[in-house]
């Protein structure tokens, strides 16, 4: 939905089958790796892909099959989520996982975006008991080991505000703040790791992209609903329902009042600006006022 959402059409590759409400996970069966090697594989064969995200993997052998796969594809940017527990955690990851996580994927990773439970995970040296990296070094010895970027979000750690910090190979890229908003989300980390693939595949650069898609998160989380018991859900399409979407830290400028060329105008605001979707929304007003659809 958060790629479809912001204008890209997502090819997913089934690695694994859950069992979960929005309360928790209750059980993962992974796919078959040779399905799911031969799932991209037959994608990629027929069109052009402009990023991979990684997410859920269910099984060493499903790392390996990616990791051979995304090999032959080096020149396509890829986004790791490394998901190793739900939000209620429930482990998702083993250690023998993780392992091959750090060995197999993460040295062909453009962008990792960890929590801070997760980059501790991936970074701790197991051999030292004393080992108690801050979160700086956690991102730099994941970087020593091949990944170009890591993106730790802060939403696990006690603090006021959200901080999430984007490193590179020269230490802190950029460091944004977000309102920390009451209640507890399903999918969004899912979120921000497919936004971000979405305004890569957009051609962002690296920290734009971090920019915009945090941007886009916050407020499908600031919009988010509780159809369950458990978490909300994010609402993806957010700006279909509001007419303004100016958030709580103040009014956002027109724009083009700014002289801002589209590369330089946030994803959700391009959204925004397309005119199909307007004269969409009006026709579908239009509809429901003469009865055609019924209104739920």
């Amino acid at each position: 939905m958060t790629l479809s959402s912001m204008g890209c059409h997502p090819l997913s590759v089934i690695t694994a089958v859950t069992i979960q409400d929005t309360t928790g996970v209750d059980d993962v069966s992974p796919i078959d790796a040779e399905w799911v090697a031969d799932q991209a594989r037959c994608v990629l064969e027929d069109m052009p892909v402009a990023a991979f995200k990684i997410g859920v993997l269910g099984s060493v052998e499903t790392i390996a099959a990616i990791a051979e796969v995304v090999s032959d594809y080096p020149e396509i940017p890829l986004v790791l989520d490394p998901v190793l527990a739900s939000g209620r955690g429930d482990e998702l990851a083993s250690e023998e996982m993780v392992v091959a996580l750090r060995e197999l994927l993460v040295p062909q990773t453009t962008i990792m975006t960890p929590n801070s439970l997760e980059v501790r995970r991936l970074a701790i040296d197991e051999t030292n008991e004393d080992d108690d990296p801050d979160l700086a070094e956690c991102a730099k010895r994941i970087i020593a080991s091949g990944c170009e970027y890591v993106l730790v979000t802060g939403t696990h750690e006690n603090t006021p505000q959200v901080v999430n910090t984007l490193y590179g190979q020269d230490g802190v890229m950029r460091s944004d703040s977000w309102q920390r908003l009451p209640g507890s989300y399903h999918g969004s980390g899912c979120t921000l790791a497919s936004a971000i693939a979405a305004t890569i595949a957009n051609g962002l650069a690296i920290g734009d992209a971090v920019k915009d898609a945090q941007e886009y998160t916050w407020q499908t989380l600031k919009a988010a609903f509780r159809p369950g018991m458990g978490q909300h859900i994010p609402d993806r399409l957010f700006w279909a329902r509001e007419d303004d979407v100016s958030d709580d830290r103040g009014p956002r400028a027109d724009p083009e009042d700014a002289g801002l060329s589209d590369k330089e105008i946030p994803a959700v605001e391009r959204i925004l600006r397309l005119d199909t979707l307007e004269d969409g929304v009006a026709r579908l007003d239009e509809a429901r006022e003469n009865g055609r659809v019924k209104k739920r």
